[in-house]
């Protein structure tokens, strides 16, 4: 029997508190050798002050923190070759074009990837000669990936990546990201972004006020927490919303004012049943369509609030689930 592969990283009752404040507040999970990994939350859910004592760069109030292994804070030499992070902001020498700027962080490690290696996996081609000051937010955001790439580190962590890039360069991120996984890589990412998640991840936690608040694979999350599926469509006819609650199998209602009448969503335990109702029904409607749910629904079912909504939820609520 080969034996058991250990984690790239384990934490275990991780807490970091600024004074009276909770940012982190008991989290626990494992990340797997050779997985990507990511935290889902809203701005504010503690994933940045995760990732952060995940790596090193901040000493946790309590709980523990290994890395391939070691302690990231007390072993940091040991783990520096073989992590790189791409952080939400860097300080660069804002002079140097792109270029410049891979190359000299290609030479400073060995076995390094080179900078057309980058440049083509980011898809940098078009700023190559930019200098960095005169970059955009997402071309920015795709150089600092491509910085921490070119290590070819054994765990690559990523602090929101995708935070201003247009769609084009997103794709060419993700397909980065899958790629480093593809090379033997690990990847622990943070975003509040619920397709990123679901188009990258081999598992997440969502994370809500400093707790993970359930973890798992994407599909297996909406599997078992929102069952239901959506029934969508547009109503002429806004005096016919009352009566929709009263449908058989119909558990919620949602609905907001469009060109040409209201959206309406119904969350519906037979949504072919609710569907074939709507389509048969008096009222107008137009475009009526299946929805699959997503991680949002999810986030909704174990938090109790819209992903969207301002304020998390109290650090001293109730106890958070182990993901491991």
């Amino acid at each position: 029997m080969e034996p058991a592969v250990a984690p790239a990283v384990h934490v275990s009752g991780l807490e970091k508190r600024y004074g009276s404040v909770t940012a982190v507040n008991g989290i626990h999970l494992t990340v797997a050798s050779g997985e990507i990994f990511g935290l889902l939350g809203p701005n504010g859910a503690g994933k940045t002050t995760t990732i952060e004592c995940i790596v090193g760069l901040r000493r946790p109030t309590s709980g523990t923190v290994r890395v391939l292994g070691s302690d990231p804070v007390a072993e940091r030499d040991q783990i520096r070759p073989c992590v790189a992070i791409q952080p939400q902001h860097s300080a660069l020498f804002e002079l140097q074009t792109v270029e410049e700027t891979l190359r000299v962080w290609s030479s400073l490690y060995t076995d390094a990837a080179g900078a057309e290696e980058i440049i083509d996996r980011l898809g940098l081609h078009d700023c190559r000669r930019h200098r960095v000051g005169k970059l955009s937010g997402g071309q920015r955001q795709r150089l600092l990936v491509g910085l921490a790439l070119i290590s070819r580190p054994d765990l690559l962590v990523l602090d929101e990546p995708s935070a201003g890039m247009d769609p084009n360069a997103r794709e060419q991120l993700w397909a980065a990201v899958t790629g480093h996984r593809l090379a033997g890589g690990t990847v622990l990412l943070s975003t509040h972004t619920m397709e990123e998640a679901h188009a990258l991840c081999d598992r997440v936690a969502i994370v809500d006020g400093g707790r993970v608040a359930t973890y798992g694979a994407p599909e297996d999350l909406v599997r078992e927490h929102t069952p239901e599926r959506y029934v969508t469509f547009i109503l002429r006819d806004t005096g016919a919303l009352d009566e929709f609650e009263l449908w058989e199998g119909v558990s919620r209602v949602t609905s907001r004012p469009v060109r040409d009448g209201t959206f309406v969503q119904l969350q519906s335990a037979v949504p072919e049943r609710t569907m074939t109702a709507v389509l048969n029904a008096s009222f107008e409607t137009r475009d009526v369509a299946l929805r699959e749910p997503s991680l949002e629904e999810v986030f909704r079912r174990v938090t109790g609030r819209d992903f969207d909504e301002p304020g998390a939820r109290s650090s001293t609520s109730n106890a958070s689930t182990t993901s491991e």
